[in-house]
């Protein structure tokens, strides 16, 4: 039919997104996202948006594929917060992994961008990059633990949780990455233990 589109936009987006995340914004050029999707320059603009509107998108739909995988995996946090925990570190590892998308994070690595980027987009960035706070706290909050010390280890558990991208694009192995989490879940497990009646007594 005249003036269908004869391409998937899912899988046109996903790679546009790789390349994106393979070689970061400033190093992606047109032809590079042209390669990369299989459409022309003018089926690009015409489909998809400039290179700012791409790659806006292709940042949505990162924040949004991980997002709901955190999501589930703190789902369970009102019950048992440290497996909660465990398990929404275990997305990046899983992430970190895996062979077909590139080392690193695309949020990451766009934040570190942020002076390539035009001021509309940077801005966005930082608003995606920091959406793992509320969503720790609000998960920590639900696993029994104060307003104040979920808000302090959301941010600790989120700095740790971007540190694995950056250590396992700079080839810290999986067992190493696993001992930093490790630490992590053992510190919160260790301050959302109820305190007992001799822990208590020496406290006062």
């Amino acid at each position: 039919m005249a003036g269908k589109k004869q391409f998937d936009m899912d899988t046109v987006l996903d790679a546009a997104m790789i390349q994106f995340w393979r070689s970061g914004y400033a190093d992606t050029s047109l032809d590079d996202l042209s390669r990369a999707t299989g459409l022309n320059r003018s089926s690009i603009y015409s489909s998809l948006g400039d290179k700012d509107a791409l790659f806006l998108r292709c940042l949505d739909r990162y924040a949004t594929r991980y997002g709901d995988k955190y999501d589930a995996a703190l789902s369970c946090a009102a019950e048992d917060p440290v497996a909660a925990v465990r398990a929404f570190f275990d997305v990046t590892l899983e992430r970190i992994a895996d062979p077909a998308v590139p080392d690193g994070c695309l949020m990451a690595q766009s934040v570190m961008a942020s002076p390539a980027l035009s001021p509309g987009v940077a801005e966005h960035v930082k608003e995606l990059f920091v959406l793992q706070r509320p969503r720790l706290r609000a998960a920590l909050e639900a696993g029994g633990m104060s307003e104040e010390n979920a808000a302090d280890f959301a941010v600790h558990i989120a700095a740790v949780n971007q540190s694995l991208a950056v250590m396992g694009r700079a080839g810290s192995s999986h067992e190493q990455l696993r001992a930093i989490v490790g630490v992590t879940v053992d510190a919160l497990a260790r301050a959302l233990r109820p305190v007992g009646p001799r822990e208590s007594s020496l406290r006062e």
